[in-house]
């Protein structure tokens, strides 16, 4: 059963801010801010490989995602899920997350010497 709902997945598709929730090797929480996406039944975002995100959760794939709609501050969504990285389509889905929130048809601050990832969160229970 899915737990996005369509309000969630508007949310999602607009060019709203994520807060990712990881764990850091010793325990300690990582917040961080991110460009999301959804295929309609998980959170998508894109990083890097050697990020302190990419590595905590190639450790770890548990997290928490927090969404606040930029324009209703009441309109949220909160979820736990489990992250799956993957390369497949990494570099033309930062490419989509500039479109979305830059306007810009290729990711300006792209580093030639990186590598990609796109996270995939499958959401596991929903937050109040």
């Amino acid at each position: 059963m899915a737990l996005l709902t369509d309000d969630d997945i508007a949310l999602l598709q607009a060019p709203n801010l994520a807060h990712i929730g990881v764990l850091n090797a010793d325990g300690t929480p990582h917040v961080t801010a991110v460009w999301v996406d959804t295929d309609g039944e998980n959170i998508l975002f894109n990083t890097a490989k050697g990020r302190v995100k990419y590595n905590d959760l190639a450790r770890n794939p548990a997290v928490a995602v927090s969404v606040v709609d930029k324009n209703d501050d009441f309109r949220t969504l909160f979820v736990q899920g489990t992250a799956q990285l993957t390369e497949d389509g990494a570099d033309e889905h930062i490419d989509k997350l500039a479109k979305k929130y830059l306007g810009v048809d290729s990711y300006p601050m792209r580093n030639p010497a990186e590598t990609r990832v796109i996270v995939r969160i499958r959401p596991t229970a929903r937050l109040k």
